[in-house]
């Protein structure tokens, strides 16, 4: 007959509860957000500056273009403008504004008001016009056109 030898059972630990987290939890749950919102906010930076960039190299190109007409030069600045804007502001925000409106929301990107009250007028209605105002001063409208782009850079 064989002998038992007088052990005790095995202890099993008790099952480590989920509450509360580990440390490393709490961590994950703090930079796992962070870490989107720099990501987003990087995104929304690398649109908008390619944006500006490219709308320069345009803008450029519309100011050396020496065969279109001060009609179309003015709608090509129009539309521009208006790319841009949707590119670095919310669509929502820019994308149905006309008239006043637009001029005022091109306003808040330069000093004063020359959108509204200056040489920017013409660009209220410049897909809608048959021909160029004759006032129209294309270089000082590029001059104002650049300054706005330099402003979107934020």
């Amino acid at each position: 007959m064989e002998q038992q030898l007088p052990l005790k059972d095995i202890h099993i630990p008790e099952a480590v509860d989920w509450w509360p987290p580990a440390i490393g939890w709490w961590l994950l749950l703090i930079l796992i957000p962070a870490l989107i919102f720099m990501l987003w906010r990087l995104y929304r930076r690398i649109v908008r500056r390619t944006a500006v960039k490219s709308a320069k190299k345009i803008l450029a190109a519309i100011k050396e273009d020496q065969q279109s007409d001060p009609l179309q030069k003015l709608q090509q600045l129009s539309a521009l403008l208006r790319r841009v804007s949707i590119s670095v502001t919310p669509r929502e925000h820019c994308a149905g504004l006309t008239g006043a409106d637009w001029l005022r929301h091109l306003d808040r990107s330069v000093k004063g008001s020359p959108f509204s009250e200056g040489v920017g007028r013409c660009l209220a209605d410049a897909h809608f016009r048959k021909t160029a105002p004759d006032d129209v001063d294309l270089s000082a409208l590029i001059g104002l056109c650049e300054q706005w782009l330099k402003g979107q850079k934020r």
